[in-house]
């Protein structure tokens, strides 16, 4: 029974992204688990305020990450 924890910056995802994410990390779970074992296999998202959040000593805050996702350096 596994618990999956996604760490990501608050304001980054909408409510959907995050329940997409929920449900691809779930599914992939299950294939790999049995489907016996989805009412025990835990997903949740965790939010971190910007700047709470560092890669390389850079704090990294939603425009960065909206920022890399455009296809353009942080």
């Amino acid at each position: 029974m596994p618990m999956v924890t996604i760490d990501v910056i608050k304001d980054v995802f909408s409510p959907a992204q995050k329940r997409q994410l929920i449900d691809r990390v779930t599914e992939a779970c299950i294939a790999v688990e049995g489907e016996n074992l989805r009412g025990v296999t835990w997903v949740r998202i965790q939010e971190f305020e910007g700047g709470d959040w560092a890669i390389g000593g850079k704090a990294l805050h939603a425009s960065d990450v909206r920022a890399l996702a455009a296809g353009k350096a942080a």
